[in-house]
């Protein structure tokens, strides 16, 4: 017991001494900490010219729009509002074209159309748009038929997916604010429109088979009857902050506080949230609204930790906690982790992330695929534990398209395992199609409840 009593507070100072030392914080003091994910490259000198390069590009996006955001998020907290926050599991360069890219927006708005017209809550739209290029991965290399080992796929800012192009390439870094500043320019324009095109307009025609389609076709023409207005066009873009080179090039000092102006929201993935690791000391003391990943390995003490240090201010709005459990886990984990929240005395956003713990993989061709119902089951049960628990879930976090893919199983177009290699196009992680997409919305707001 006495050697336990050592360790423990061996641990717990080692932990203070680190709280004492991320009181000097600058964007670049994560680099002196254990960092995760993050791609490491080569060449040295063409790497710092890259992140020079991005370092006197101008900004994406204005610290004035993030703290809307802010302000937004901290209404939905009350349950106010709600966010509907979507989009690719990772962007390609190769879909940077308007067609797709107003077909994206889209999508997000409609699903907020609907979910206002059914619960009389404005919707807060947050797009995994603009930047999303980057992604974790389990291992850093795999073994490829043809190629033997090599890296793994870690997004297009990084790599690309052919296994000939799987080098990391800090010019990539580049090519993905580029990528970003052409899609967020076209986008502005696209939403700026008074009442932009057809958005009003959704098309219901593949969800016939959706339990109470009645009531879903009834909502849908309210919307057309209506039109929709410009403030129903209001969109943030959001990406994970992975590459944390990438991100301190972004981060420019406004006044006398710190804004990573990459994007109005950045998140921690759920395998770069360490206490005392890079990712949450840069985070910390950016002023943007923040997210972090919550998954079935986070302890309750550790949950109280990083929401202090992520939040020391106590702001409304500032720091939003994504659960991501799987549909079987939510009942074990949710609970204990509110709880967690309240002790700690720190306002957060409560969000469900309904599909990135009901990852599955198809039994007869090896795809990997989610069902529809799992991503809603979580969502519902994530709904039904805030309520019986005293607080709010302000929004929900889904890997959506507007394209006709065939990627998730199930929901009213009653997609099998068969279908999937149809359209499949996804270079990680299978995402709700158009129809599924705004079966969802319906069926959540639907749970969430009549005006």
């Amino acid at each position: 017991s006495s050697l336990l009593g050592s360790v423990a507070s061996a641990l717990h100072s080692a932990f203070c001494n680190f709280v004492a030392a991320m009181t000097a914080w600058t964007p670049g003091s994560w680099r002196s900490l254990p960092v995760c994910q993050m791609a490491e490259y080569e060449d040295k000198e063409l790497t710092t010219k890259v992140l020079t390069k991005l370092g006197k590009l101008p900004p994406l996006v204005a610290s004035s729009e993030a703290d809307r955001l802010k302000k937004l998020m901290a209404e939905a907290a009350k349950g106010e509002r709600f966010i509907i926050q979507g989009g690719d599991c990772a962007e390609r360069f190769m879909d940077c074209e308007g067609g797709r890219l107003e077909d994206q927006l889209k999508l997000i708005l409609q699903m907020g159309l609907l979910m206002e017209e059914i619960t009389g809550k404005p919707a807060v739209h947050i797009c995994r748009i603009a930047g999303q290029y980057g992604k974790p991965r389990s291992k850093p290399t795999e073994v490829v038929e043809g190629f033997g080992e090599i890296m793994s796929f870690k997004g297009e800012n990084i790599n690309g997916f052919a296994p000939a192009d799987r080098k990391w390439d800090p010019e990539r870094l580049l090519q993905g604010y580029f990528h970003s500043a052409a899609s967020l320019n076209f986008l502005r324009t696209v939403s700026s429109a008074p009442g932009p095109a057809g958005l009003a307009e959704i098309d219901v025609s593949k969800l016939a088979s959706t339990t109470n389609f009645d009531s879903l076709s009834a909502s849908a023409a309210k919307i057309k009857a209506k039109g929709a207005s410009s403030a129903a066009a209001e969109f943030f873009t959001s990406h994970e902050a992975m590459q944390l080179d990438l991100e301190e090039a972004l981060t420019r000092p406004v006044g006398e506080k710190y804004y990573n102006l990459g994007a109005h929201l950045v998140w921690i993935g759920d395998r770069t949230r360490q206490l005392t690791g890079a990712h949450v000391e840069y985070f910390r003391g950016i002023s943007n609204p923040i997210g972090v990943k919550v998954g079935p390995s986070m302890k309750q003490d550790e949950l109280k930790d990083l929401v202090n240090i992520l939040n020391p201010k106590k702001e409304e709005g500032r720091l939003m906690l994504i659960t991501r459990y799987g549909a079987g886990k939510v009942e074990d984990m949710l609970p204990a982790h509110i709880e967690a929240v309240k002790q700690a005395g720190v306002p957060v956003v409560w969000q469900c992330d309904g599909v990135h713990g009901n990852g599955i993989v198809a039994s007869s061709n090896g795809m990997k695929t989610r069902r529809v119902e799992d991503v809603l089951e979580e969502i519902k049960k994530c709904l039904a534990v805030h309520k019986r628990c005293g607080s709010v879930l302000a929004g929900i976090h889904l890997e959506v398209t507007a394209q006709d893919v065939t990627e998730c199983l199930g929901g009213c177009v009653c997609l099998t395992e068969e279908m999937l290699p149809k359209n499949y196009e996804t270079y990680c992680d299978p995402r709700l199609n158009y129809a599924q997409s705004i079966e969802a919305a319906f069926k959540v707001a639907q749970e969430v409840g009549s005006k």
